[in-house]
């Protein structure tokens, strides 16, 4: 990267991880589409490294709830059910939520080493992985009644799965799990909490699994870094209550189909 394309993707993941448009799915199109050179693995792993920004935002800003989180995990066996129902959601949906991440990368790898998937083709499939992101966000449930406390093996494996196949460029991965947790018929405001809590641990231990032997720190990607947690400490509160008010389904259902006739253009070396 250059120190221009490092400030662009890291101001990119600092705002778009509180909007359910896949934040990942945004990098993406602009690392493919504008900038040269780059694989659909490496673009997986660098949106996983800018994780790591946003991620770190997201500590400080529910670090009462992490707190509290962490003090029952230590005292388990003397907390009360609700609190223990929590626990376990955690455990197992991030857990499962790992597993199926990492496969999906290492497939997509597996692909790439018998098929060349070039940037057209991947835009291709980034509108479509877009455009079924739009429509779940469109099916999304009205604010339901459960809270954390309620939640239970079934909530753990939905959101689990939900959260493991946004591992796919173009899936939100706030977008999908808000939208589960909603027809699980959580409460709004606990679902998009639970959402980004749950995130955490994965994003922390994707790069611990995948990112740490392949990907070199370089003095852009820090930069890209320290963007993406900057602009994403800056943005979170205002961007996670505008989410809040916004039907962003329509949104996403546009997007793809920028996304789309970007990669026709290109196909037929019309524009840009």
């Amino acid at each position: 990267m250059s120190f221009f394309e490092a400030i662009v993707l890291g101001v990119t993941q600092g705002i778009a991880e509180w909007l359910p448009i896949s934040s990942e799915g945004v990098t993406a199109f602009l690392g493919v589409r504008f900038f040269d050179g780059i694989t659909t693995t490496e673009i997986i792993r660098l949106s996983l490294f800018l994780h790591l920004g946003t991620m770190f935002a997201a500590i400080i800003y529910f670090k009462k709830d992490l707190v509290l989180l962490f003090k029952n995990l230590i005292a388990y066996k003397k907390i009360d059910k609700g609190a223990q129902n929590l626990i376990r959601f955690y455990v197992i949906a991030t857990t499962l939520s790992g597993v199926i991440g990492f496969f999906i990368l290492k497939g997509i790898e597996l692909l790439e080493s018998f098929v060349v998937i070039n940037g057209k083709a991947l835009l291709f499939v980034l509108s479509a992985m877009l455009l079924i992101t739009g429509i779940l966000q469109l099916k999304r449930r009205e604010d339901g009644h459960r809270k954390p406390e309620d939640a239970n093996l079934a909530d753990s494996i939905v959101l689990g799965v939900a959260q493991g196949f946004s591992a796919l460029p173009g899936l939100s991965r706030s977008g999908l799990t808000v939208a589960s947790l909603l027809l699980r018929d959580f409460g709004d405001k606990y679902a998009l909490q639970m959402s980004f809590i749950m995130s955490l641990p994965v994003v922390l231990a994707g790069n611990i699994l995948l990112n740490t032997s392949n990907f070199a720190l370089t003095i852009e990607s820090f930069i890209s870094l320290l963007f993406s947690f900057i602009f994403g400490i800056a943005t979170m509160h205002v961007l996670i209550k505008f989410a809040k008010k916004v039907q962003f389904g329509w949104f996403v259902i546009a997007f793809s189909a920028i996304v789309a006739v970007s990669a026709l253009l290109w196909e037929y070396n019309i524009g840009v």
